[in-house]
C-alpha cells in the first residue's frame, strides 16, 4: 500500500508540472497499454486530480471507471492550442484507440461540417456529417465543428442577414419557368432571396454568399461587437427578452470559432469511407466474374434477440456509396418469439452461429425477400447489379426459394459469412475465399455492416417501445 501511494505522489508531482494550458491526457497501465483517453481546459489542474489521496471518494467518475485508478502506472499529454481542439483530439484518439475504460466517443458518429455548394448557379448551405458525399463534391466545406446545435443556431441567424437557401432544390440560372414557382415561407419571413422563384439574379446571389464566406472565414469582432452594444442598450431599456435573445445569438456565433480545419485529419473516416468506390466495385467484379460494370448493390440483414422482435433491413449502395433514400426497415411478421420454422437450407448453424435458430433467419429473409423484390418479380422495376445477403450457405438458400417465387429472377444473389469472411455464390458450388486485403471483400464488408447498423438500430427502437409499454 506503500509503494501504491509513494507511485501515486510520483504521478502526482509529475502532473503538478505539466504545462498550464489545453490538452489530452493519456493513462496506460502497467504494461504500457493506453486505459483511458481524456481532454482538459488546464491540463496540471485535471490529471492531478487522479492522484491525489482524495481521488476516490471525490472522483465525478462512474463507478464502471472507478477501477482504473488503481490501473494507473503512468500517463503522456498532447498539447493543443485550444479547448476545442482538445476535444476533436480526445474524440480522434478514442476512435483509434478502443481505450478499456472510454465508454462516450466510440461510435461512428462525426462532427459536423458547414457546406456551401458553390458548384451550383445558385449555391445553398447546409449542415452534414458526411462532408465527402457526392451531393457536395466541390463545395466549400468548414469544420469540422464541435457542436452541430450551436452551428445549427448560427446558420439560423445568419440567414436572416445573408438570406441563402437552405433547400434541396436544383436551381440553375436557364431554367425560365422559375418565374412561376411559388417560393416557400422563408422568403415571407425575409430571410431567404428566393432564387428559386427568380426574386434575386445569379450575380446579386453570388455576392451575398461570397460575403456570408468572407463573415466566415474572417474575425467576426465588428459584427459581434455590434451586437453586443445593441445587447446592451435592450438591456438598460428593460427590454430582456430581446436582449437574452441577442445574448444567444452572440453566442452561437462564438461557438462557430470551436472549428478545426478539414487538412487537420480529425475526422480521416469521413474522408474514406472504406477504399477507393471505382477500385472496390472492380475487384469485386472481378471476384463474381461479372463482365459488365457494378452500379447499385442492395443487403438484407437480420436483427433479433432470442427470436424476439425480429426485423430487417436493406440498404442501397450505388457506386459504392450509400445511397440512403433507398434504406428501408422491416418489422417481421412472419416470424415471432419462440418460432423455429424450418427451412430448406442445408446450413442450419450459419445461423446458430449468429446467436439464433437458422429457421428463423431463413424465414425472415425470405419474408423480406419477397416484400422488397414483390415489384421487381413482376417486372415493375429494376432489381440491382447485385443482391448481397448477411450470412452463409443457408441465407442464400432461403432467399433464392423466395425468389422462386416470382417470374423475373434477379441478375446476382450472393451471401457474405461473417465466420471466415467467405462470398457464397448462387451459381458456384463451393465459397468464394478472397484474401482480407481484397477490395472487393472489404467494399461487401463495408455494406454489410451497414445494413447490420440499420437493423440493430431499428430493432432497438422496438425493444424499446416494448419495454415502455409493458
Amino acid at each position: 500500500m506503500a509503494d501504491r501511494r509513494e507511485k501515486l505522489d510520483q504521478l502526482l508531482g509529475k502532473a503538478r508540472s505539466l504545462p498550464k494550458g489545453p490538452g489530452v491526457y493519456l493513462m496506460k497501465n502497467a504494461a504500457g497499454v493506453v486505459i483511458y483517453v481524456g481532454k482538459a481546459a488546464r491540463l496540471p489542474d485535471r490529471v492531478s486530480s487522479y492522484f491525489v489521496p482524495s481521488a476516490a471518494r471525490n472522483s465525478r467518475m462512474s463507478p464502471q471507471k472507478l477501477p482504473m485508478l488503481d490501473l494507473i502506472e503512468d500517463f503522456e499529454t498532447i498539447e493543443c492550442e485550444s479547448e476545442w481542439e482538445a476535444l476533436l483530439a480526445e474524440a480522434r484518439l478514442i476512435k483509434d484507440i478502443h481505450p478499456r475504460f472510454n465508454a462516450r466517443l466510440t461510435d461512428d458518429k462525426t462532427f459536423p461540417y458547414l457546406a456551401i455548394t458553390t458548384r451550383d448557379d445558385f449555391p445553398g448551405v447546409f449542415v452534414t456529417r458526411e462532408p465527402t458525399a457526392d451531393v457536395f463534391r466541390g463545395s466549400k466545406m468548414l469544420g469540422p465543428f464541435t457542436s452541430v446545435y450551436a452551428l445549427r443556431q448560427a446558420v439560423q441567424l445568419l440567414q436572416r442577414v445573408f438570406k441563402f437557401r437552405t433547400c434541396r432544390l436544383d436551381i440553375r440560372e436557364s431554367d425560365d419557368q422559375r418565374r412561376f414557382f411559388r417560393p416557400c415561407l422563408l422568403h415571407a419571413i425575409k430571410q431567404c432571396t428566393a432564387p428559386c422563384a427568380d426574386k434575386i439574379s445569379r450575380d446579386s446571389y453570388r455576392a451575398d454568399i461570397d460575403r456570408f464566406i468572407r463573415f466566415l472565414e474572417s474575425k467576426r469582432s465588428v459584427m459581434l461587437r455590434e451586437m453586443r452594444q445593441e445587447m446592451d442598450r435592450a438591456s438598460q431599456a428593460q427590454e430582456y427578452e430581446n436582449a437574452a435573445a441577442l445574448r444567444d445569438q452572440i453566442h452561437a456565433l462564438e461557438k462557430l470559432d470551436d472549428r478545426g480545419r478539414r487538412a487537420d485529419g480529425w475526422q480521416p473516416e469521413t474522408e474514406s469511407f472504406y477504399v477507393d468506390p471505382r477500385k472496390g466495385l472492380a475487384a469485386l467484379a472481378k471476384a463474381l466474374d461479372i463482365d459488365g460494370p457494378i452500379r447499385c448493390i442492395e443487403c438484407i440483414d437480420i436483427a433479433h434477440l432470442q427470436g424476439g422482435e425480429t426485423v430487417g433491413s436493406k440498404v442501397c449502395f450505388v457506386d459504392g456509396r450509400p445511397l440512403k433514400s433507398q434504406y428501408r426497415r422491416y418489422k417481421i411478421k412472419s416470424v415471432g418469439r419462440g418460432s423455429h420454422a424450418t427451412s430448406g437450407g442445408p446450413t442450419a448453424e450459419d445461423g446458430a452461429a449468429r446467436g439464433t435458430s437458422g429457421g428463423d433467419d431463413y424465414a425472415a429473409i425470405r419474408e423480406v425477400v419477397s416484400r422488397r423484390y414483390r415489384d421487381a418479380g413482376e417486372g415493375h422495376e429494376l432489381y440491382p447489379d447485385v443482391i448481397l445477403i448477411d450470412g452463409g450457405l443457408g441465407q442464400l438458400h432461403a432467399a433464392l426459394e423466395a425468389f422462386e417465387q416470382v417470374d423475373v429472377k434477379p441478375p446476382l444473389v450472393i451471401a457474405l459469412a461473417k465466420a471466415e469472411e467467405l462470398i457464397y455464390h448462387q451459381a458456384k458450388p463451393e465459397p468464394i475465399r478472397l484474401s482480407r486485403q481484397n477490395l472487393g471483400l472489404k467494399l461487401c464488408q463495408a455494406i454489410r455492416d451497414e445494413a447490420h447498423r440499420f437493423a440493430q438500430h431499428y430493432h432497438h427502437i422496438l425493444r424499446r417501445k416494448k419495454v415502455i409499454g409493458e
